[in-house]
Formats: structure tokens, sequence, C-alpha cells
């Protein structure tokens, strides 16, 4: 039975920097001297443009707040502090995002049967499942289930949750809304990986309304999933709690590690669904940061062109996590022709490698 992505839709904070902006903060707020010029290289060769945050501390002429006061500088709120802040947005992002992909697509509130929601920035319960159904006024009985902590590649496994059921049940209607605040974890560092994640990671949010009802629109059918785990690299990403947010680890290994091992993490995924390499006319490989593209590119031997709709989304939001492969899938449907396939790839944690094949229809 076929299942089809329907519809992706995305949504912002208010409040972006550039990334000029971002690095002049950084330089500014640290005292070393070393720190400083590596804070400048690292910004300088991140290819984004811009992030977005639901922070608005480091505006210009802004008076300051949580994480920043200008007589002050940067301050470092405990965990608590910065997962209330987490609290205050997701309620209002996760429903607002959620009814913005269901006005998108040709489903109502009525007919979601599955809520599949995802973050690894933030906790609160009742969670933004209950906010979801309370202000959408989806049905009480709408089975719920939430990602939590898995990183970067955490979209991938809800749309494959999302598929299951479908297939389970032709008649469900699955809604997955991912939610990332990555920079309500923003600390400053003497740490170069501690430096390159605070370079590129940044907030936003993706949904997906998933279902097996032939789409009356731009869709990916649904071909085939595949998990792997690179042999080594467990070491060279981590996401752990911290007393002053969470604390992430981003090795500048991790492109090489990525570059020898994607091919073989990706190879079953086409030998199982029976496709060759040069069938596949578009590739979702997630952006985490220009280092790892540059990796992927040459690990995978795509072209400049396979690659854009990635090297597009990192530059104008950067790395938001979870988010952030649902942008760049939105992006290439917007390109396919009916009929090509598309293939996506997430990294996270582990070093995890979670990939789906579709087709454009």
């Amino acid at each position: 039975m076929a299942v089809y992505v329907h519809h992706l839709e995305t949504l912002l904070p208010e409040t972006a920097y550039s990334q000029a902006r971002a690095r002049e903060v950084m330089s500014r707020l640290s005292e070393q001297r070393f720190t400083q010029r590596v804070i400048q290289q690292i910004y300088r060769h991140s290819a984004i443009d811009t992030r977005y945050s639901v922070i608005p501390d480091f505006q210009e002429g802004h008076p300051g707040g949580l994480f920043f006061e200008p007589r002050q500088g940067l301050r470092s709120p405990g965990t608590k502090a910065r997962n209330d802040l987490y609290t205050e947005h997701a309620r209002l992002i996760y429903p607002a995002l959620a009814k913005k992909a269901l006005v998108g697509s040709s489903f109502s509130p009525a007919e979601i049967t599955h809520l599949v929601t995802v973050s690894c920035t933030g906790f609160y319960a009742p969670g933004p499942d209950y906010d979801i159904i309370k202000q959408l006024a989806l049905r009480p009985g709408v089975e719920r289930y939430h990602l939590g902590y898995m990183g970067c590649y955490a979209a991938l496994p809800a749309l494959r949750m999302a598929a299951a059921f479908c297939r389970a049940d032709p008649a469900a209607v699955v809604l997955v809304v991912c939610l990332e605040l990555c920079s309500l974890h923003l600390q400053l560092s003497e740490v170069p990986d501690a430096l390159v994640a605070a370079s590129v990671f940044a907030d936003g949010a993706a949904a997906a309304v998933v279902s097996a009802r032939e789409p009356e629109g731009p869709a990916l059918k649904v071909t085939r999933w595949h998990s792997a785990l690179t042999p080594v690299g467990a070491a060279a990403m981590t996401w752990t709690i911290g007393d002053q947010g969470f604390e992430m680890v981003l090795s500048s290994y991790v492109p090489d590690i990525l570059e020898a091992h994607l091919e073989q993490a990706v190879t079953p995924l086409l030998e199982g669904a029976g496709v060759a390499r040069e069938e596949v006319q578009h590739w979702a490989v997630h952006p985490g940061g220009r280092a790892i593209l540059d990796k992927a590119q040459q690990g995978l031997r795509l072209s400049a062109e396979q690659l854009a709709p990635s090297r597009e989304v990192l530059r104008r939001y950067g790395n938001m996590s979870s988010a952030t492969i649902l942008f760049v899938l939105r992006e290439v449907v917007q390109q396919a022709q009916a009929g090509e396939r598309v293939c996506a790839m997430a990294f996270g944690p582990g070093l995890t490698v979670e990939s789906g094949l579709f087709q454009a229809v």
C-alpha cells in the first residue's frame, strides 16, 4: 500500500540574526584573543547568512534579558530558566505550526488520527501534543507520541513511524511536528568544538502530514527506510544536560567520519528498493554544517546541483536540528518532477545515519 508525505510546512521565530552580527557579538563577549580569532574564522567560513532565535537579547539597541545585559555582558542562566523559556515559546509555536500545516494540506483537524511531536531542546508536560489537540480542537482520542532527545536525525524516524501507522490502518492521517529551540542552550566556551556548535545551531520548526490517501497536489511517496550506525564516532557528537543548559559536542572529526561511511550507510537503502544510484535525481542531506555538506558531497559523489537545496537551507536558516531535514525536503518537493526519486539523509548522536527513499508525485 502506498503512503505519502502530503504536505510539508515550516515556521520560524520572529527574531533573525545575521551571521555577521552573531560573529560580532560572540567575538566581543570572548575575553581571550585566541578565542576571538577562532570565532572570526569559524563564523566567516560557516556558509550561513542568517539564523533565527526566540532570544531577542542580542539585537542592536535591545535592553537585554535572560541571556544578555548590555552592562553585564553574557549571562549564564540555569537549565530550569532555559527550559521555562522553551516551554513558553513551544506552547505557542507547536499549535501555530500544526494549524499552518493543516491549512496548507487537504486535511481537516477532525481527520487527524495520530500526532507525533519531536524535540530534543526542551521538555514539559502536559506536552506539545496536548497543546495541539486543545488549540486545534483535534479529537481527544487522537493517538499521541513524542520522540525526544534523538537529535538532528529525529524527523526521519518520525516520518517512518507515521508511515507505519498508515500501513497498519489505511484510514490513518498522521501529523508530525518538529520544534527545536537550539539557541536556548547558548554557552560561551573556549573549546573549539563547542564554538563550532554555537556557530551553526538555530531555532526553527517544521511539520508534515502523512497518509495513504491519494494526494491532491505535489507529494512524496514513501519507498523505503534505513537506519545505520557508523563503526566509529560515538563520542564525536553528543548532547547532554548540564547545569547551564544542554551541552553539545560537535567534533571537527564528524565530517571526515561521515565522508568515510555515508556510502556504506546508504547502499542498503537503495539496494533494498532495487534502485541504482544514478536513478536518484534529488538528495536531501541534513545540513549539519558547511564541512559536513562538503564531505557528504565527496563521499556520496553528488553534484553541486543535487546538494543545492541543503546548502540553501543552511545559508538561510543554519542547523535547526530535527526540523532541518524537513526544510530541505520542502525545497526538494518544489523542484522535483513527478516520478523522480528523492533520497533523504540526516545524522545525529551515535553517529546515527537515518535515511529514506521517496518518489515525487
